[in-house]
């Protein structure tokens, strides 16, 4: 056996959901240049897609589905589907991600639960039904933000699902340790992608950071070695004026 073999991502198959832009494709292209086999998965069938073509034009091997991460049917469907694609599934990146920017007195209901069913729900239901295709060794990466260490107003429920989504980290990473899975948070800082920059135009992107080094950091999470897990990082940007 191969002991370096943890040093590398080539051969795996990982699923990367929100996989579509942003962060989510920033992951996509770190996996495809190390090798590993891709699969895309996005709400958007139409950028689901475009991601996997894009890494097999390149040389990789990547596949692509439509999925609702909140819809429980729909992960138990797609997971099936891609471990028929792809033969097997050693680890699952949940990157997809909602906020509804708006005070609580303006805040929908319908909004408030949308925001926690794909931030929340979603990783829950990729791990609760991911684990019937991870073997001993695999790894589920839940993206959460520094939304889930502080808090700034017209947020509320974006930080509910960050705290939560940390929480399930932390709980599962307990859980799941006497399996051989192990589980991670990648705490992010802001970055330049669609996400920050849609909805903040006058943002300093001075203050942002690559989403590809974001990515650099899932990858070291993910290449450590069998008897080590990585529970929690943070990757702030060295200039990020709202983090000490």
């Amino acid at each position: 056996m191969d002991t370096h073999a943890h040093e590398t991502l080539r051969d795996r198959v990982v699923l990367v959901t929100g996989a579509g832009r942003g962060l989510g494709a920033a992951i996509c292209d770190m996996l495809a240049a190390n090798e590993a086999q891709v699969v895309a998965l996005d709400i958007d069938a139409d950028s689901a897609q475009a991601q996997a073509q894009k890494q097999r034009d390149a040389g990789g091997r990547a596949c692509a589905f439509s999925v609702d991460v909140g819809d429980e049917e729909s992960v138990k469907r797609v997971l099936e589907d891609a471990v028929e694609q792809c033969g097997r599934l050693d680890a699952i990146v949940n990157n997809a991600g909602v906020d509804v920017t708006t005070s609580i007195e303006e805040l929908k209901s319908s909004d408030w639960e949308r925001v926690l069913r794909t931030n929340l729900t979603g990783p829950f239901l990729m791990a609760k039904h991911g684990l019937a295709h991870l073997a001993p060794g695999g790894h589920i990466v839940n993206i959460a933000s520094t939304a889930a260490r502080r808090a700034w107003p017209n947020a509320s429920a974006y930080h509910a699902s960050k705290w939560g989504l940390l929480g399930l980290t932390h709980s599962l990473h307990a859980e799941l340790r006497s399996q051989g899975i192990k589980v991670s948070a990648v705490i992010a800082g802001g970055m330049r992608t669609p996400f920050l920059l849609d909805r903040f135009p006058d943002i300093d992107v001075e203050l942002l950071q690559d989403p590809g080094n974001v990515a650099a950091a899932i990858k070291f999470v993910l290449t450590q070695p069998p008897q080590t897990v990585i529970p929690e990082v943070m990757v702030l940007p060295m200039k990020e004026t709202s983090w000490p």
